[in-house]
């Protein structure tokens, strides 16, 4: 199974549901010990950085997120999750973040509309087995933070919003997506489920068939 990280921050719950209606199995959990023992895990987040991090450290989830992405257990950060893995943010003063990706977090700047919401094209930049068979296709965003677009060794897939903006990262096994891909629709939705396969997670097959909303 696939543990969901509950931290007080997240959509947990839609994340679960998600895997469920693609076939796979998920459960919610802050328990170091299950965290250990799952096939992969999910790591998303809604909220401020800063907020985030002293959850995780209070938990005692923090240290169990690095020695998992470490030993090679596929982890996937969701949104906030995704800026989690790197090194810092500036979200509300300087938090250090899990460091497992080098850059830092950044608020857009300029007289655009912010936060960026709403759907967005992907464009990939490298192959990886969490892109397989499925096509550029729109994704949804809400964030008013970004990774800054350093290294680019870990950069998948781009977005433009005035600009590059980093939309998904993946080093190894360890991945991040930016966007919501329990809300993004057919992309959304074939992206998490090559995330799950990668976890090694037996699937039972679609439980619901694919609505017209994600077909977009």
């Amino acid at each position: 199974m696939i543990a969901i990280v509950d931290y007080g921050m997240g959509n947990l719950y839609s994340v679960r549901c998600a895997l469920e209606r693609l076939g796979f199995s998920g459960f919610v959990t802050a328990d170091p010990d299950d965290l250990e023992r799952a096939r992969g895990i999910i790591l998303p987040g809604v909220g401020a950085f800063g907020d985030a991090m002293a959850n995780l450290r209070r938990r005692g989830l923090d240290r169990v997120l690095v020695d998992a992405a470490q030993a090679g257990k596929p982890l996937l950060g969701i949104c906030l999750g995704m800026q989690l893995l790197f090194e810092e943010s500036e979200e509300h003063g300087r938090h250090a973040g899990l460091g497992l990706l080098p850059s830092r977090v950044v608020r857009f700047r300029g007289s655009f509309k912010i936060p960026h919401m709403g759907w967005n094209r992907l464009r990939y930049l490298r192959a990886s087995p969490l892109l397989a068979g499925v096509p550029e296709g729109y994704v949804y965003f809400v964030h008013s933070y970004y990774v800054e677009p350093g290294g680019r060794d870990i950069l998948l897939a781009v977005c433009d919003y005035h600009g590059e903006v980093p939309a998904i990262v993946g080093r190894g096994r360890l991945f991040g997506m930016q966007f919501h891909p329990e809300k993004s629709g057919k992309t959304g939705l074939a992206l998490l489920a090559n995330f799950a396969r990668l976890c090694g997670a037996p699937a039972a097959g679609r439980s619901q068939p694919v609505t017209e909303g994600e077909r977009r």
